[in-house]
């Protein structure tokens, strides 16, 4: 368990099965779709972005995703106060990696641009760059359109949560991601006729970029937050369900730049309602929190062989969190999400 990855490595072999599994604090894993096996409409890429203003009480998602038979881009503007998410998406048929996301996490660009949803995303030199415009996107005033340019800094020595597992019922199925949390946030958007900006003194944005190989049916739990503890940059990484954990898990706390590792964490879900409180505890004992649900991002897509059902629920944490000095963090009200998603594709 906690394998860690610490020099750079081909992803996959020759028989497109990953060389070593694990998790690392940089992405070390070099990724080339060509050597994924079982054909393209396998094949799983996508980058997404959330962005949040806890002070100002909004935020807004991003998706550019190619996964073989569709791809599926969407954006969401989140109105906390509110209480609201609203969306809009749009599908593009076997794109088949023609979407051009980048094989690496840290450098290159991609766009989207439709007449429904134009997204554009760009990393390089230190910045992520990310634009959109909706121009029919439905605003509260009762306006029409949202667009914006939000300028993430990614500082060179920051940290981040990598890590490459596969499926235990085969082995060519995979999964490599990289999350970057505690990315300072400048820029804003125009929603109808109002402006919102963030700042990146108190607002921050995640990355989830991931490339793999999936099976047909999966299940994986994730939450993410980013702010502030004790004057530092404070956020964490949980998630499990997805693909063969025994090398490693995805949870970690971000502290100052630096990774501290943890091992498992479970979500304590209330069946059947997503927007009473949970919780979620750690086998180490290092994370204990409360979460308050302010917002339930839910879709259900059901084309029959295909389905997506997903419960994206944005609120409050509340509890503890333990470095690897033995340090104590105590948060209270620090704004994130957590997610219970299933996919039949």
């Amino acid at each position: 368990m906690q394998h860690e990855l610490r020099a750079s490595v081909d992803l996959l072999d020759g028989n497109g099965v990953p060389v070593e599994e694990g998790w690392a604090r940089r992405p070390y894993w070099r990724y080339d779709r060509f050597r994924v096996r079982g054909g393209p409409l396998r094949i799983k890429e996508w980058d997404y972005y959330a962005i949040l203003s806890a002070d100002k009480g909004f935020g807004v998602t991003l998706t550019m995703s190619d996964l073989g038979y569709a791809g599926l881009c969407a954006l969401c503007f989140l109105d906390l106060e509110r209480r609201t998410a609203t969306q809009v998406d749009s599908l593009a048929i076997l794109p088949l990696g023609r979407t051009g996301l980048p094989p690496a996490p840290f450098e290159g660009a991609a766009s989207v641009l439709g007449k429904k949803l134009s997204l554009g995303f760009r990393a390089g030199g230190g910045t992520r760059v990310v634009e959109f415009d909706a121009p029919d996107f439905p605003a509260p005033d009762g306006g029409r359109g949202l667009a914006g340019r939000v300028e993430l800094e990614q500082a060179a020595g920051l940290e981040s949560m990598n890590i490459v597992t596969s499926w235990a019922e085969d082995r060519r199925s995979f999964y490599c991601n990289t999350k970057v949390n505690c990315l300072p946030a400048s820029g804003g958007c125009t929603l109808g006729g109002r402006s919102y900006a963030f700042d990146p003194m108190s607002d921050f944005g995640v990355l989830d970029w991931g490339r793999g190989r999936w099976t047909y049916r999966n299940r994986w739990y994730w939450g993410s937050a980013s702010g502030l503890a004790d004057g530092k940059r404070f956020g964490f990484n949980l998630g499990y369900g997805f693909s063969d954990r025994s090398p490693a898990s995805e949870n970690a706390l971000m502290y100052d730049g630096v990774v501290h590792k943890l091992e498992d964490v479970t979500f304590h879900i209330p069946p059947g309602d997503y927007t009473a409180p949970w919780r979620f505890s750690s086998s180490d004992g290092r994370f204990e929190m409360d979460f308050r649900p302010l917002v339930d991002r839910h879709s259900d897509m059901n084309l029959g062989v295909i389905r997506s059902t997903q419960h994206q629920v944005f609120g409050l944490y509340s509890g503890r969190a333990v470095l690897d000095d033995g340090r104590a963090l105590e948060v209270r009200d620090f704004l994130g999400f957590a997610e219970d998603v299933y996919n039949r594709w």
